[in-house]
């Protein structure tokens, strides 16, 4: 039956859900026809020759011939949107044509006796020619399934074909123009197609912009071949840009560059892969001789589109819609006569280009000088990767403590980019759920990383596993964060409070080995706490500056009361991660008890699940807190000492889950100017004089002790945050969390060169890894 649903977001598609309610198989209503079944035997021997390949070449290759894009992985999918090549992966005219090509030579002499290509060399005359391409082109059709780019391109050629075979001379533009009318007429729907409409806009844009962008180039003493590959990538970029606006909300600046470096591989690759396609059937290792000669090609096009969509200013946002699309086509209309003047005068050229390299480039002195982000001495950062996690913790030049990847690879990437991450002696993953691990190639991407810490519940399996390779591919050791394990790097020390070891797993590894990958963690009282991944976050107590900052994952309420019964030390902190995203389900004698000064919520805007919760801002509000929030303020970065706590957001804003085939936005930021709040320092009622033990823990207070109103806050100071490369620069806004005394620093240690060292009374449980047991003295 269908079911009818409405969407969980705006963005979400799916109208209807059909659920299958019959106990029997679905009936066959027909086998595949004999052509079809050949064409299925073709794209499955090109799969079995290309097995043998590296990662990129074997997941490339295929989408490149045949448009089977089933081996690409998200990261380099995702690369390719970013650079605007997924042209290459959609089967289209760029294929055919170089398929014909070899057969025609070049289409504007393909009737006249200086003819190129086989045919003149096998002695075809024009309609044999015809004759020959047609049956190439409907075999594309067949082996590249029709799909709407593939059935345009087939038609264009076809009806080019049929104009060499009666001798007349062609344009090509009325081939298009006739190719997009039959298929009209053919199939009405595809007039709601955006591949279609895109594939046409590219196709047009060839014919009408390209020669003549290209004139203008070679009067300038351009070389005729460069002039026109540019005049093609941008003509084609320039029509386009204004569809890709409307799905995907942004304006990509690679687009350009990045096509005419992968075209000098799409020839090779293609032709060499078709070849690979014909013989596999046949003698399956000349089909692996073909695709191995292939994949060399296959892997500069990957190359290139990771290296242009690592680029901190690959793209930026733009108003999606309708509305979007058409400032944008404006826009383009309106830059056609600056170009001109500035082509006119060959400084001004160098100096635009120069301003884009600066702009794609982003080197972090220029931006942090335009932008103001990062602010100097940031402690942490709570990066915008939409709904999950990615927090950042400064450890040196250069150097970082990161907990969770969040949803996507490319927001932790350009994150880390901004801040100068170079270095990644510990990667913790609280737990592995989708929106804190799918981030991580994109945090191991061009970074040294010393090691990952995991949980110890090893659940949800897939997104384990998606750790273990992305881990094993980059080299980077798995390990599992132990209960009282204390760490020092530079300025950082933490402990991991939870989750606690089970009792077959005492420690990172029991007397008898590694621990059973299933098993739980469990409560303090001997009985399982844990309802799911969640309650098994990694949940750790780290201080910087004589800051603390409480750092509670995805836990759910059963495990937080768990977590305050087995540290009911635990006492107030400065900044607290709220847990979940902000849901609302939280513990409120655990946030009684920790009394932050300053509440941070990482979660994406306009998320499906309700995150924030308001029920749960009021509760923080209500101990004292200020929130911050990466779906309204954007990333967060926290600065100051226990005297001066203080916040700056950058104030772009990412959406929540990304959408395939569409890219996130931001909406600008708004100045506004929070209300002053009485009094700071501490409250009473600490139970000890001067704020926090050295230990940075401090008692559960006596009843009644500590004010109803929670820790009171000095004044805060607000104003909007710039968002990058815009000029003017805006001012940031900053919140100062004023009161509070110092505190001594637990524990000691250093870091040397290979990653983090525990210092202490400690037992060494694996090589290269230190791991301290809570001090029964804190």
């Amino acid at each position: 039956m269908a079911h009818a649903a409405p969407p969980l977001s705006p963005g979400d598609q799916v109208a209807a859900v059909l659920r299958v309610t019959a106990e029997a198989p679905p009936a066959k209503v027909g086998a595949p026809s004999p052509l079809q079944r050949l064409a299925g035997h073709l794209r499955a021997g090109l799969r079995e020759a290309t097995d043998g390949l590296r990662p990129d070449a074997r997941a490339l290759l295929p989408g490149l011939v045949v448009g089977d894009t089933s081996r690409v992985p998200p990261d380099l999918d995702d690369a390719f949107r970013a650079t605007d090549l997924t042209h290459l992966l959609a089967v289209s005219g760029s294929n055919l044509t170089i398929v014909l090509a070899l057969l025609i030579g070049p289409p504007h002499l393909a009737t006249r006796a200086e003819r190129r290509g086989l045919a003149p060399r096998l002695g075809l005359s024009l309609r044999g020619t015809a004759v020959i391409g047609g049956a190439l082109a409907l075999a594309f059709v067949v082996v590249c399934r029709p799909d709407p780019s593939v059935l345009r391109a087939a038609a264009c050629g076809l009806i080019t074909l049929l104009a060499i075979g009666t001798g007349r001379r062609r344009s090509l533009l009325p081939a298009l123009a006739a190719a997009v009318l039959l298929l009209l007429l053919y199939d009405p729907w595809l007039a709601r197609s955006y591949g279609f409409l895109l594939s046409v806009l590219a196709t047009g844009a060839l014919l009408l912009l390209a020669p003549r962008w290209s004139a203008a180039l070679q009067r300038r003493r351009v070389p005729s071949r460069i002039a026109e590959v540019i005049a093609a990538a941008a003509a084609a970029q320039a029509v386009c840009a204004p569809v890709v606006a409307v799905l995907a909300a942004r304006v990509g600046l690679v687009a350009v560059p990045c096509n005419l470096l992968a075209e000098v591989a799409v020839a090779p690759a293609t032709v060499l892969g078709f070849a690979a396609l014909a013989a596999a059937p046949v003698a399956l290792p000349a089909a692996q001789a073909l695709s191995w000669c292939a994949g060399w090609p296959a892997e500069w096009i990957a190359g290139v589109a990771r290296t242009g969509a690592t680029l901190p200013g690959a793209e930026f946002d733009w108003p999606g819609g309708w509305g979007g699309g058409l400032v944008l086509a404006a826009a383009l209309v309106a830059l056609v006569p600056v170009v001109r003047a500035v082509l006119r005068r060959p400084w001004l050229c160098v100096l635009c280009v120069l301003a884009m390299i600066l702009a794609v480039w982003r080197p972090a002195p220029f931006t942090r000088v335009l932008t103001g982000w990062p602010p100097p001495g940031w402690r942490a950062v709570v990066c915008d990767v939409g709904q999950g996690d990615g927090l950042v913790l400064a450890a040196g030049d250069g150097t970082a403590l990161v907990v969770d990847t969040g949803p996507e690879p490319r927001a932790i990437d350009r994150c880390l980019t901004d801040l100068g991450i170079r270095r990644i002696p510990l990667l913790v993953l609280t737990h592995f759920h989708a929106d804190h691990v799918d981030g991580l190639p994109g945090a191991l991407r061009g970074r040294a990383v010393g090691a990952i810490e995991t949980t110890t519940l090893q659940d949800p399996p897939g997104q384990v596993q998606f750790v273990r390779t992305a881990a094993a591919a980059a080299r980077v050791p798995v390990i599992r964060a132990a209960p009282g394990e204390r760490r020092h790097l530079g300025p950082l020390t933490w402990e991991v409070l939870w989750p606690l070891a089970p009792p077959a797993l005492p420690g990172p590894s029991g007397p008898s080995g590694p621990a059973d990958p299933t098993s739980q963690p469990v409560g303090a009282d001997g009985l399982d706490v844990l309802e799911g991944p969640n309650d098994a976050s990694v949940t750790l107590l780290v201080r910087t500056g004589g800051l603390s900052l409480l750092l509670l994952g995805d836990l759910e309420p059963p495990a937080q009361r768990a977590l305050l019964a087995a540290h009911p030390e635990l006492g107030g902190v400065d900044v607290l991660k709220v847990a979940h995203h902000g849901s609302a389900y939280q513990d409120p004698p655990l946030i009684r008890q920790l009394a932050p000064r300053l509440a941070l919520i990482s979660c994406g805007t306009g998320n499906p699940y309700g995150h924030p919760a308001p029920r749960t801002i009021a509760a923080l509000r209500a101990q004292g807190a200020r929130v911050l929030r990466t779906d309204t303020d954007g990333a967060i970065a926290i600065l100051g000492t226990t005297a001066r706590l203080s916040a700056t957001v950058n104030g772009h804003r990412t959406k929540a889950g990304p959408v395939p085939g569409r890219r996130t936005r931001s909406r600008p930021a708004t100045n506004r100017r929070a209300p002053a709040r009485p009094g700071g320092g501490r409250p009473p009622g600490d139970g000890l004089p001067g704020g926090r033990p050295p230990g940075g823990c401090r008692p559960r207070p006596p009843p009644n002790t500590r004010p109803s109103g929670g820790r009171p806050v000095s004044g805060v100071r607000a104003r909007a945050g710039p968002r990058p490369l815009r000029a003017p620069p805006r001012n940031q806004r900053r919140s100062h969390v004023g009161g509070g005394s110092g505190e001594g620093r637990a524990g000691g240690g250093r870091v040397g060169h290979g990653g983090v060292r525990g210092h202490g009374p400690s037992r060494w449980c694996r090589p290269g890894v230190a791991r301290m047991l809570l001090n029964p003295d804190l």
